[in-house]
């Protein structure tokens, strides 16, 4: 076992059976994205990169067997960290070899010579099955869950059984103690009254809290593919209540979420019955000839068309435009590229391009696989291995609130964005009868794209200031898709970076940024300031004499369950 075999002239058959099996992987994994009737992609292996592979494998694994089962010092992973890994020495052993395995397979990934999105979906698929069959996963082999079962005296193992069965007839893993929180009464609580509805969406006007408001409303889009409450989670973390606070007279898009009745939707109809009435109900409400707006990840899409659409038209009723973590530009979109293609969008125009339902879990489930590691099977190891009930946090019974899409609008947002990205090009896409062309939003926009984005990668973020032609602000904060976001100035927590030159890519942009502690909302404060207008007196009620206030915030559309 200490001597390596030589690579000789095994290396073609060892080759061939390499690029066959993981062939065979990659059409297995195209059927599940209905990717079938395709040729397979074409795979390549340098001999030399397997060589070196394989001796650096069994030199590895020499050591390990060599060593045995003697005390190990902890392994450097968290789902290896805890004492009891290194003092279990089967559990240690076997880890150890998983982590071996794991580092030669995703090896093995790199050495193939592909296409990059071919590379990309090989390292995809054996993530997530690496992730799944981690050690840590199964109570045989997890030393942690076993020294805790014989702690309790099998009382975690019988919390975890009933976590199991709370969470099938839920129909999710619990991300965190969902009994604790209500939409209304400790979530979405910023005081308010809805002033208009449609079909689609309820319009919420939120009571100021200074003596004067700004002459320009704030009208917050956020995405449809969630409840808008993460923007008015607690009152210590609400972007919604900072904007009131701060002086403006705020109004948020609350989508409906979609049931049988309007499976047959279009983008079309979001648009128009979207941002676009609510902008009109606004301006109408407050008098104001321009609004300033805020869109949010897939929010920011929708008022992008929006307003390219009114753009068409000749109108530009917002005066200023904030987008968040969003794509108006599609040429990078991170690892969610590995499910689009064109056999993957055509299955899904036939399934439901007229008329379906995309389920709010099945979104919440991929969303929740682009990190398999921190967002599912943590919990499955905590909550069923080890008996534990997931601690209270608003952000995650956020998450766990998903939201249903109708199958025609997700259909051209998949064809028209991801797979085509045609919002980028001038007159490709129409629009409510409109060719769209962004390069006609010259209105002052305001940026923002967090670092560790896994949804909206910061480089994709950053890709709208080359759309947009007016005057542009682009600013990076620290942590993800939703964290970023949601970092409010109280906390002090994280940074944010600038940068007045807005060069072609980011990575130009990011040598020349100035990191600032602390939270991004500050400097977004400033620079929507002076777009404001003059200050008003803050209106005494809701809605005006057209639009009255139809019941409380955060109304009843937030709080239909998909």
């Amino acid at each position: 076992m200490n001597s390596v075999p030589q690579w000789g002239q095994g290396a073609q058959q060892f080759q061939q059976n390499i690029t066959q099996g993981w062939a065979q992987a990659l059409q297995s994994f195209g059927g599940l994205a209905g990717n079938t009737g395709q040729a397979l992609p074409q795979l390549a292996f340098d001999p030399a990169r397997l060589e070196a592979l394989q001796k650096a494998y069994v030199e590895e694994a020499s050591q390990l067997w060599n060593q045995g089962l003697t005390a190990k010092a902890p392994l450097p992973d968290k789902r290896f960290a805890a004492e009891a890994w290194a003092t279990n020495p089967v559990s240690a052993f076997t880890a150890a070899v998983y982590l071996l395995n794991a580092r030669t397979l995703l090896g093995l990934a790199e050495a193939a010579e592909t296409d990059e999105k071919t590379k990309a979906r090989l390292r995809f698929g054996i993530e997530q099955w690496l992730a799944a069959s981690a050690p840590s996963n199964f109570l045989a082999l997890n030393a942690e869950a076993q020294r805790k079962a014989i702690e309790t005296r099998g009382e975690s193992i019988a919390k975890g059984v009933q976590n199991l069965l709370a969470d099938l007839q839920q129909g999710h893993v619990s991300m965190t103690d969902e009994s604790v929180f209500e939409v209304g009464r400790n979530v979405a609580t910023t005081e308010g009254a809805v002033v208009f509805e449609n079909e689609l969406f309820q319009l919420i006007e939120y009571k100021p809290s200074t003596a004067k408001v700004y002459e320009r409303p704030y009208l917050v889009v956020p995405p449809c593919i969630n409840k808008f409450y993460i923007l008015d989670l607690q009152p210590e973390n609400s972007l919604v209540k900072y904007l009131v606070d701060q002086g403006h007279r705020t109004f948020v898009v609350s989508w409906r979420n979609p049931d049988a009745t309007l499976e047959d939707k279009t983008w079309d109809d979001y648009i128009a019955e979207g941002p676009i009435r609510a902008i009109d109900v606004v301006q109408e409400i407050t008098g104001a000839q321009q609004v300033n707006a805020l869109g949010f990840c897939v929010g920011g899409t929708l008022l992008g068309t929006s307003l390219a659409v009114l753009a068409a038209r000749g109108e530009k009723p917002v005066a200023s435009a904030t987008f968040l973590t969003t794509f108006l530009d599609f040429t990078d979109t991170g690892v969610l590229d590995v499910f689009i293609d064109e056999a993957f969008v055509k299955f899904r125009e036939m399934q439901m391009g007229q008329r379906g339902m995309l389920k709010g879990q099945d979104l919440a489930s991929t969303f929740s696989f682009l990190r398999p590691n921190d967002l599912v099977w943590n919990y499955v190891v905590g909550n069923y291995l080890k008996g534990e009930t997931p601690p209270p946090f608003d952000l995650l019974y956020w998450n766990s609130d998903s939201t249903n899409l109708p199958g025609p609008m997700y259909a051209w947002y998949l064809r028209n964005t991801y797979l085509e990205n045609n919002l980028a090009k001038p007159g490709k896409c129409t629009v409510c009868g409109e060719k769209l062309d962004l390069r006609k939003l010259d209105m002052p926009a305001y940026i923002y794209g967090s670092r560790e984005d896994h949804i909206v990668p910061i480089a994709g973020a950053y890709g709208s200031t080359q759309v947009l032609t007016g005057k542009k602000r682009f600013v990076m904060g620290a942590s993800g898709h939703i964290a970023g976001v949601i970092n409010p100035p109280a906390k002090n927590k994280r940074s944010y970076w600038t940068n007045d030159k807005l060069p072609k890519t980011h990575a130009e942009w990011l040598q020349g940024a100035k990191e600032h502690p602390g939270s991004w909302w500050t400097d977004w404060s400033a620079w929507l300031k002076p777009h404001g207008g003059k200050l008003v007196a803050a209106p005494k009620s809701y809605g005006s004499r057209k639009y009255k206030a139809i019941e409380p915030a955060p109304g009843r559309y937030v709080k239909a369950k998909a």
